[in-house]
């Protein structure tokens, strides 16, 4: 029973992590809960080409990059009024080349660095207090449904050069806050879906003058498999909007209207640990987003 315990919180420590900060992450089992005191570390390598930059908000046009991210974090499973509650902390380190076209001339950027600090706090607000192994065992054997909310800061901490358009740090504070849902529809499968929006503020050293961004609305859907004690796979939806540029007081044509389709897998392995793959592509990319993206994941369950 021991063992199953803790394959099991390997599981939902690994659907613990979270994704891009740029509105397009594919997320699953996000609020799927794990025992009070929970503490995990965490790595993961992606893999981005095609109409992608650091930040899809950016005025350039015909993108062709090849980006690299490596991500390490930690988090810890918390009581919050007595509900589970997670934190996470996530610090990216991205590399790469981007080729377009800016104000119709060919343009070239080979980047490395440091990227934004990531903190994010989720709070299971119905159908998960904070729990004993037991309790989430029972809460595996006979699932019900979860309401969530989170709160995710990024924090400007990443590179920036003030003289360069595509950076690795963004130079600005953004937030996130988002409310979402587990609905089970039988022992092995279960569906989530997720709303939240990004509140970016300004960044008043771009290209000496000030950018601004209005919000992105952002919609995310799972449609989860569970095959045995932390054996799982999905697939993954989401649709994000908004996002428009004002630089120096004037509107830009950067307004984002995309959607993303992915493939969700984790394999757990020696008990405390598992691997996550995931693999995504663009469906619905009016304004960028026309990329794939390969994302390898290790988790290691602490305590």
């Amino acid at each position: 029973m021991r063992r199953s315990t803790t394959v099991l919180l390997t599981c939902a420590a690994c659907s613990l992590l979270v994704g891009h900060a740029s509105g397009q992450e594919l997320s699953p089992r996000a609020y799927w809960p794990a025992p009070k005191g929970t503490i995990v570390a965490f790595g993961a390598y992606s893999h981005s080409s095609g109409d992608v930059v650091t930040d899809p908000s950016i005025p350039i046009v015909g993108v062709d990059s090849r980006l690299n991210t490596a991500q390490v974090g930690y988090l810890q499973t918390l009581s919050l009024f007595g509900r589970t509650s997670n934190l996470v902390v996530e610090l990216p380190y991205t590399w790469g080349t981007t080729v377009g076209t800016l104000d119709g001339e060919p343009a070239q950027r080979d980047l490395s660095g440091v990227g934004d600090l990531a903190l994010t706090l989720s709070v299971n607000l119905r159908g998960a207090p904070s729990m004993t192994r037991a309790e989430f065992r029972e809460l595996r054997r006979n699932p019900h449904s979860i309401i969530g909310a989170s709160v995710r800061v990024l924090a400007p901490t990443g590179s920036y050069e003030s003289d360069k358009l595509i950076n690795v740090g963004a130079n600005r504070w953004a937030v996130k806050a988002e409310v979402g849902s587990i609905i089970p529809i039988s022992p092995p499968w279960h569906l989530e879906l997720e709303v939240g929006a990004w509140w970016f503020d300004d960044n008043d050293q771009f290209l000496g003058t000030v950018r601004e961004q209005r919000p992105v609305l952002a919609l995310e859907g799972h449609l989860v498999r569970r095959f045995r004690p932390g054996f799982w796979a999905s697939l993954d939806a989401n649709y994000f909007a908004g996002g428009r540029n004002v630089v120096d007081g004037e509107p830009t044509e950067t307004l984002q209207r995309n959607s993303r389709f992915g493939l969700t897998f984790v394999f757990p392995f020696h008990r405390r640990h598992a691997l996550k793959v995931s693999y995504s592509i663009g469906v619905v990319t009016e304004s960028g987003g026309d990329y794939s993206s390969l994302v390898l994941g290790y988790t290691a369950v602490l305590r």
